[in-house]
């Protein structure tokens, strides 16, 4: 979990759920300049089984919403990432990464086409360089909203749909990675059927006055509980999905990534709009060329957590990658981690050594996720 700068004046802002949060028993820590609950009194390990089992609700106000409004947005917005903005269609959304002009990672980020406007979400700790990223760059095609009147909550797990549909029935609609304005207990919310667990769920956009009412109103259900920032991790990592500034930053690509799946053929060579993105020299060459080093799950075969900074070695002793993130998986019931090896290491079943406290322990290389994943297709 990485942190961006803190105010000037070094207080931690709170989301709109801050006092809810104290009155559930949450333990609070700094994260991303925000005061945020690692935990509640339930614990990590219960916060994740919960998840996996029924349903988690998650407040996840810290991250940046904005509006990109005019005819020219997806178009503009194209010239910062290398996916297809304007082939989006309304009401669905895409994974997306901002490029430097090496072709390092700026930041990942969802996009929708919320059908009048761009609907956008970027990681907490790299808001306000993404926020400033867009606004030197777009401005001249579109205007740029920042939602700071808004909260955001992530609804997750395999129980999220039926709690979604009891308060908002035209929930049952929607599947993965698209999205809807619905009513939800009486409140506009604007949602979409997404997550970072693995599992089906919702991410839910409301007014920031309505937050704490909309919260309580899931978590009166008794499927539902709260999670904090701890399950949160262990629940991604297990679904294989990648953490900025730790799995992905300005020193990774999207193919050294495993990430060429978010490039569109329309945009890679030979496409309709061919690059016109930071780094597309240097990405589109490597989905050619390839790379010598790839992002994969990494099985630590024994009980030891093979955390982040863990060096790889090959059967011989030479080094062969590092680690990225790694734990406890509590739904797999044995350490998990991922990290980036030399593509000659890459295949699945490789064995290799991770140093850990100046010990040896035998590893494998296996698909980055650990966990099946449950997204809801219709």
């Amino acid at each position: 979990m990485s942190e961006s700068t803190l105010p000037a004046d070094d207080r931690l802002l709170r989301t709109p759920l801050y006092d809810l949060h104290l009155e559930l028993g949450g333990k609070m820590v700094p994260f991303a300049g925000y005061e945020m609950p690692v935990q509640y009194p339930a614990g990590i390990l219960k916060e994740h089984r919960q998840t996996r089992s029924n349903a988690g609700l998650f407040d996840v106000s810290h991250m940046g919403q904005v509006k990109l409004i005019g005819e020219g947005a997806a178009a503009a917005m194209e010239r910062l990432v290398p996916v297809d903005v304007i082939g989006l269609a309304v009401k669905h959304q895409r994974y997306a990464l901002f490029t430097n002009d090496k072709g390092g990672i700026l930041d990942d980020l969802m996009i929708t086409n919320a059908g009048d406007h761009l609907f956008v979400v970027v990681n907490a700790a790299c808001k306000e360089q993404d926020i400033a990223h867009m606004r030197r760059h777009l401005s001249g095609d579109c205007e740029i909203e920042t939602l700071d009147d808004r909260a955001l909550l992530a609804l997750q797990g395999p129980a999220a749909g039926e709690v979604m549909a009891s308060l908002a029935p035209a929930s049952r609609q929607l599947v993965f990675m698209r999205a809807a304005n619905l009513t939800l207990a009486g409140v506009d919310c604007f949602v979409t059927r997404s997550g970072y667990t693995g599992e089906d769920g919702f991410e839910i956009s409301v007014a920031a006055d309505k937050a704490e009412f909309v919260a309580r109103q899931l978590l009166a259900h008794e499927q539902v509980a709260p999670v904090g920032l701890g399950a949160r991790d262990s629940l991604r990592l297990e679904a294989g999905l990648c953490l900025y500034g730790h799995d992905i930053d300005t020193g990774t690509t999207p193919v050294e990534a495993s990430l060429s799946w978010a490039i569109q053929k329309v945009r890679r060579a030979g496409g309709e709009r061919e690059g016109g993105f930071p780094g597309a020299e240097i990405i589109l060459r490597q989905l050619v060329d390839g790379v010598s080093r790839k992002r994969v799950g990494i099985q630590p075969q024994g009980k030891v957590p093979v955390r982040e900074g863990s060096q790889l070695l090959d059967e011989d002793g030479k080094p062969a990658g590092i680690i990225t993130s790694g734990g406890f998986g509590p739904s797999v019931g044995a350490p998990v981690a991922m990290g980036y090896v030399d593509v000659a290491f890459a295949a699945p079943a490789t064995r290799l050594q991770a140093l850990v406290r100046g010990k040896l322990h035998p590893v494998c290389v296996v698909k980055t996720a650990f966990v099946e994943q449950h997204y809801y297709r219709g």
